[in-house]
């Protein structure tokens, strides 16, 4: 049997590890973009446009995991909780389990996105409704086609996706 202690240990332990993993498989092209654009003033200014349309993303990527951190707090104490039944327990741990999966496949997309079609994007799913921002010069039906027909492929049943652009 496993004590508390042992269960922290292992639990901290593996979290360490999978940060550690994260880190080191991170891509540098932040860092390295950064600093050969701090050449010339040109390339300065297109750095701070590339940097506010990026935060612009990142803004609303942090949004979403603190909304989604609370909803998982929120449960996380109703798991822990005594007052509810073993059900009310198996229930809470799917919408767990759902949110875990939720993100992960919301991050797959957007790296989905960034490959097959060279831009960046935010990628939030709620239900069976899909709403992705992108930061592109081309603003076009087939481009905002392509991203619903790669996004629709992902899933069986139909998706409602809307996309919208944002001028880098």
């Amino acid at each position: 049997m496993i004590n508390k202690q042992n269960l922290w240990f292992l639990t901290l332990f593996s979290l360490i590890l999978v940060l550690s993993v994260y880190y080191i498989t991170m891509p540098n092209d932040l860092l390295s973009s950064t600093s050969k654009t701090e050449e010339t003033s040109s390339k300065k200014t297109t750095t701070k446009e590339a940097v506010e349309e990026v935060s612009s993303l990142v803004a609303m990527r942090v949004s979403l995991e603190e909304e989604r951190q609370n909803e998982m707090d929120v449960l996380q104490e109703q798991l822990t909780s005594d007052t509810i039944s073993s059900e009310e327990k198996n229930n809470v741990y799917e919408k767990l389990k759902y949110l875990n999966e939720l993100q992960g496949k919301e991050e797959t997309l957007e790296k989905k996105i960034k490959k097959e079609q060279g831009i960046d994007c935010f990628v939030k799913i709620d239900n069976s409704n899909a709403s992705v921002v992108c930061v592109s010069e081309k603003h076009d039906n087939a481009l905002a086609n392509n991203i619903m027909r790669l996004i629709q492929a992902e899933y069986q049943n139909k998706m409602y996706i809307t996309v919208k652009f944002q001028k880098s």
